[in-house]
């Protein structure tokens, strides 16, 4: 039985598909914003198909053209594959766009040379394969030790990782048998060779598709659930995940604190400084705050933005007495910061309430028995911390 296939023929697929996946991208590209990673891909698949289609006429057009041109848009294409594959995952920094443009530079000349020095084919499959494998080194890297990665993105870089590797075993197979490897060298090498790029088409192509889908389901679902200004939960989102936890502290029999909190005299300062400078506020004490709830709770918390200036805070196993004594602390985070980047200082007004979890806890009650403390502690003068008397809490609940 012979499994050798038509060089002409896996070539000739290799181009169409390439050229299709051109076709689709250019018809999403036309009814959405431009974007450097697509426009990578694009160009990448274009010049891909370019270098196969110039291999399919060997020995009809010269050297120069099907070998070393073809090499060189192949060399390119490998390296804007995998740049617009870390785009997309916005790690291509400006170092690591440097060190790919002289990596690509340096694969073009050395095959260049090494083609003028009348070397063996044996030889330039090596220095091809190596070089060709080098542009996938990071992308594996990354993509399989990044520990917030999906499984879509480790499972991905674990199958780039089997590419390079084949790439780096073709080249040692091309150090023992020479020539015989080639791509135009009928033989069962030739044939793994064909069936390992058309799989390597599919795998870049499909999987950069993937990637992006699942990269705009995450942006989708981080705008539903985040206030845009502020950069925490929205009301939707922090009262859904607070019920959750509260039913899971429910099942340990545990402690939960609720705080609410707003800046004091915020409507003054928008009618005095502007609405610009009220967002800035807002802004400046989410930042402050979200960094100090990380250093006291180990980033044991659920923080949201209940609408207006007003926000809340979930604080899972703690009692009355340590929630009192956050909620000081995140007062005094606000009282005295000395931020230079705003015209006016501000303070904030906390109500806090702790009780037992429950399972039939409505998270309403919470917000009204928090709203009492805050409400005496503005009374109390402002900036101030007021905590809700947990047995009448309880018996609120």
């Amino acid at each position: 039985m012979s499994f050798n296939l038509d060089m002409k023929t896996i070539f000739i697929s290799l181009v169409f598909g390439h050229i299709f996946t051109v076709i689709l991208i250019n018809a999403y590209r036309k009814h959405t914003v431009p974007d450097r990673s697509v426009n990578a891909f694009f160009l990448s698949k274009l010049i891909q198909a370019i270098a196969w289609a110039l291999l399919i006429v060997r020995g009809v057009v010269p050297e120069l053209l099907s070998i070393v041109l073809a090499n060189t848009l192949l060399f390119v294409g490998a390296a804007l594959e995998t740049s617009a594959l870390l785009m997309l995952q916005q790690v291509f920094s400006k170092r690591l766009k440097r060190l790919y443009l002289i990596g690509t530079v340096i694969c073009i000349a050395g095959f260049a040379l090494i083609y003028g020095l009348g070397v063996s084919e044996g030889a330039r499959i090596v220095y091809a394969s190596v070089a060709t494998a080098m542009f996938l080194f990071y992308p594996v890297y990354y993509m399989t030790t990044d520990r917030a990665a999906s499984t879509l993105k480790r499972l991905m870089g674990i199958l780039y990782g089997i590419v390079a590797l084949s790439l780096l075993l073709r080249a040692g197979a091309a150090i023992q048998l020479g020539d015989q490897v080639g791509l135009f060298t009928q033989g069962m090498y030739q044939s793994f060779s064909f069936i390992a790029l058309y799989l390597i088409m599919i795998l870049g192509n499909t999987g950069y598709v993937l990637l992006s889908k699942e990269q705009a389901d995450a942006e989708l679902l981080r705008i539903a659930s985040y206030d845009e200004m502020t950069g925490v939960l929205n009301r939707r989102t922090f009262m859904v995940e607070s019920r959750n936890m509260i039913h899971q502290l429910a099942m340990r029999q545990s402690q939960v604190s609720f705080i609410l909190f707003d800046v004091d005299s915020y409507k003054t300062i928008n009618d005095t400084y502007g609405h610009f400078t009220g967002d800035r506020v807002l802004q400046d004490m989410t930042d402050r705050l979200k960094e100090r709830l990380s250093e006291l709770t180990g980033e044991r918390y659920i923080f949201g933005r209940y609408g207006g200036d007003e926000f809340a805070v979930l604080l899972p196993d703690v009692d009355e007495a340590k929630a009192g004594g956050i909620a000081e602390q995140l007062r005094l985070t606000v009282a005295n910061s000395d931020s230079h980047v705003l015209p006016v200082p501000y303070t904030i007004s906390l109500g806090v309430v702790s009780v037992q979890a429950q399972r039939n806890i409505q998270m309403n009650t919470l917000y009204e028995l928090s709203d009492h403390a805050l409400y005496n502690a503005k009374r109390a003068g402002k900036n101030q911390v007021a905590i809700y008397n947990q047995e009448q809490a309880e018996a609120a609940l």
